[in-house]
């Protein structure tokens, strides 16, 4: 049997999918923090990519093995979220910042939240809530502010196109990862994670030649704000938090939030990371972030606080059955528990890194 729950218009899973966005978001957030030493060790910003990517792949390569009966179920939606959300977000973001300032690259690419809502009621056909509409525009006014879009600002054509192509990209992550929910084939979470991040890692391999890296050192000493610290520490933070944690809460959280509304709270990215590199990397915050800032964190609170539209009855959705049991966890813990556990049957940027990755996303 197949086990259901409401996963919209439903508290407790509402919860749920609120503090595992916000856990993502800040783990997404933490990247480019993480990834400045190294960049400025000697690797360049695409090999760094590369390895964050990679790395989480290399690590849930176990639970990619243990879900591998999802490649049959529904191969297009894994190879999708793999150049989609993984590949596509970070190829189109770097592409973009070789011929248009960061920032406005970045605020490009944080039109995904709008974008989503205008694909969920225009292609989908679905009703939207005014405080998701209301919370995203916010949102992405904030991130004006956060990412100083005024500085250095300049417009060229296909750079701008470029990070368009990263913003739709966004929409992709949202989209696929409610997706895998629905329909008579449901995925495992884990699963859309695991070999979204696998195929991702196949797609930078060839687009970054990483054998041209001098991966030599990862063994050697980087420093952040004038402290000497080893390399694998940042490297290992970036991949085990910054992108496996960030991946799998983020995944998860879709499927108990609407998916306009989890874009939303994922802007908080920006916030976290400028944050972070204040502290972390002594990059001090002005005014104008300050207040842009507030404005991302008073339009996520306003998106999530926003009810269901009437119009919109309450989603039965069938919880994955990976497992031979038919369990429907729903908590990320108890997948977690249950991936490491017993075999199934067979059987979800960033950081901007950059030559400014203070101002971070989830792709970059």
């Amino acid at each position: 049997m197949h086990s259901s729950k409401p996963l919209t218009g439903h508290a407790p899973g509402r919860t749920l999918g609120l503090s595992l966005a916000l856990v993502s978001a800040f783990a997404f957030g933490g990247s480019g923090t993480a990834a400045k030493p190294l960049i400025e060790a000697g690797l360049s910003p695409l090999h760094v990519v590369w390895l964050r990517v990679t790395g989480a792949a290399v690590v849930l390569l176990p639970l990619a093995y243990r879900h591998r009966a999802a490649v049959l179920r529904r191969p297009g939606l894994l190879i999708g979220f793999g150049l989609l959300a993984v590949a596509g977000v970070q190829a189109c973001y770097f592409a973009a910042i070789s011929r248009i300032p960061v920032g406005v690259a970045l605020l490009i690419e944080y039109l995904g939240p709008p974008l989503l809502i205008g694909y969920v009621k225009f292609v989908q056909r679905k009703p939207i809530s005014r405080g998701a509409a209301v919370g995203a525009g916010v949102a992405v006014a904030g991130l004006a502010c956060v990412v100083e879009v005024w500085n250095g600002l300049g417009f060229d054509a296909l750079g701008v196109l470029f990070a368009l192509g990263a913003a739709c990209c966004q929409v992709g992550y949202f989209v696929l990862a409610d997706a895998g929910s629905r329909g008579d084939r449901p995925v495992d979470p884990i699963a859309v994670s695991a070999f979204g991040l696998l195929i991702g890692a196949v797609v930078l391999t060839v687009l970054t030649r990483p054998w041209e890296a001098d991966w030599g050192l990862l063994g050697g000493q980087v420093v952040m704000n004038g402290h000497s610290l080893p390399a694998l520490l940042p490297a290992a933070w970036m991949v085990l938090v910054a992108t496996v944690l960030a991946y799998l809460t983020g995944v998860v959280s879709v499927r108990h939030l609407s998916p306009p509304v989890a874009g939303v709270v994922a802007n908080l990215e920006a916030v976290v990371a400028t944050v972070l590199a204040w502290i972390l990397l002594g990059e001090h915050l002005g005014l104008p972030q300050t207040a842009g800032g507030l404005l991302v964190l008073a339009g996520a609170f306003a998106a999530q606080a926003s009810k269901p539209s009437p119009a919109a009855a309450p989603t039965e959705v069938a919880a994955p059955t990976d497992d031979p049991t038919g369990a429907g966890a729903t908590a990320l813990g108890e997948r977690l528990a249950r991936a490491a556990g017993a075999p199934d049957d067979g059987e979800r940027g960033t950081a901007a890194v950059s030559g400014r990755p203070s101002r971070t996303s989830r792709g970059d």
